[in-house]
This record gives C-alpha cells, structure tokens and sequence, in this order.
C-alpha cells in the first residue's frame, strides 16, 4: 500500500528537534514530526506534591492542544472549566513515561513540571509529547547540574515514543492523521534507552488483532524508538552519554 507522503512502511516521519526555544523556561525544545509540532517546556519548582515522599522530588507533565492546532478551531479547556477527558489521559501518559527516566530521591524535594502545548496536530501528539518531553526534561536537569543545585544528572536511562498501526491490513510505524483515522488498529509505545516498555496503548479500532500482530508492531516501534532515542542523544551534545552528560562535563 502506497503511504500518502511516500514513506516505506517502517519509516518515520522526518524528525527536528529544536533545543532551548524558550529563555525563560529551565528546559525547553520544539519538536517537528512531519506536521505535528509540540512545544515543550520544564520548569523547576522547589516544593512538592503532598503526597510525595519526604527526600523525593517529582515530575509531571500538563497538554494541551491550542486551538487550531487542528483543522478546525476547538475551543481551549479553560473554556469549558475543566480539563478534556483526552488531554487528562494524555498528561497522564507523559507524566509516568518521564518519571520512568528519573531517579526522584536524586532529584532532590523539587517539582519538575513539564508542559506540552501542541501547536499543530496531525496525529501521533501524544508521542511526540514523550519524546520532545524528554528532552526538555534532560535540558532542565542539566541546567540544575550546572547551577551546582544537583551533585549529578538523576537521569536513570532516556525514553522515546511512536506510534504504529495496521492500516488496510498493513503493518505501519508512525501514522499521520489519515493514516490514524482509517487505522483498523492504533498502537502506542513507549520505550526505555535499553528497549524496555514502560506504556503500551494497543486499540482495536476496526478489527481485532492477534499476540503476533501486537508483538510485530511493537517490533516496529522498537526500530522507530531507537532512531528516534539517536537524535534525542545528538540535540543533547553528541559528546554525551545516554543521560545527556559529557565526560568532559561531569561533576
């Protein structure tokens, strides 16, 4: 099946990642995949949660889409006085997917907020969130690493996502919009810099798929995740290692 921008089946959309596009957060990147662009922000607040444990730090994340970051204008949350079932479930996603990365005693009692705002949809925000997410989380850390605030980067391992589906009874990594809206099956995964899982979303939207089916789209995950996991490691310094941190850098 020909895929409406030409890529091969197990290919991704084109990838930028844009460091410290804003000067006031302690984090920050823009991330472009294909037509979906997040901006992604980490800001550091020195308290936490009441129900974090004492000596532990935290991070979270918020979404949102702005309002025409879709074809057509929707209206923002604050609109309607609460937050969207979709944009809580998808902050949630993140929130876990980036703590996953981090040791939280070595983050000392501080809040990492991570806010993603999507600036233009066309499928696979989520995803992007995660990916362009850590980044931003990555940057924040090592700003606290170089202010003297933190003895060492409390970055555990790093974490990327994608999506992937069965479109037409084919197999596809990283769907855009149309290819999302016609997927008989809808996947998302999230992985460590060591492969291992830390979410799978698997929807059945207009068939069921078998344990071979599902264990062949996380393969094709897998092989997104790490050429994605490649440009995370190359926009946080070439010279570093899989935390972000430079052998010439350490503390």
């Amino acid at each position: 099946m020909a895929r409406i921008d030409g890529r091969a089946a197990d290919q991704l959309r084109p990838i930028e990642i844009i460091p410290n596009i804003n000067r006031f957060a302690e984090g920050s990147c823009l991330i472009r995949c294909g037509n979906t662009h997040v901006l992604c922000t980490a800001s550091v607040e020195e308290r936490t949660p009441p129900h974090v444990p004492e000596g532990e730090g935290w991070v979270t994340a918020e979404y949102a889409m702005l309002p025409r970051a879709n074809r057509e204008r929707s209206k923002r949350d604050i609109a309607k006085l609460k937050l969207s079932p979709r944009s809580a479930e998808i902050q949630r996603l993140i929130g876990r997917s980036l703590r996953a990365c981090v040791d939280l005693a070595g983050l000392g009692e501080r809040t990492i907020t991570v806010d993603c705002d999507v600036l233009q949809g066309d499928g696979g925000t989520r995803t992007a969130s995660v990916t362009g997410g850590f980044v931003a989380l990555a940057l924040a850390l090592w700003k606290l690493v170089q202010d003297g605030v933190l003895p060492e980067m409390p970055l555990k391992t790093c974490v990327a996502a994608v999506s992937a589906g069965i479109v037409g009874d084919e197999l596809l990594l990283d769907l855009c919009y149309e290819e999302d809206s016609g997927a008989q099956v809808d996947l998302n995964c999230v992985m460590t810099g060591e492969g291992a899982l830390v979410e799978l979303q698997g929807t059945s939207e207009g068939r069921s798929f078998t344990i071979a089916e599902q264990q062949a789209l996380v393969a094709l995950c897998q092989k997104g995740i790490r050429e994605i996991q490649r440009i995370q490691k190359q926009v946080l310094g070439g010279g570093r290692d899989e935390n972000g941190i430079s052998q010439q850098e350490r503390p």
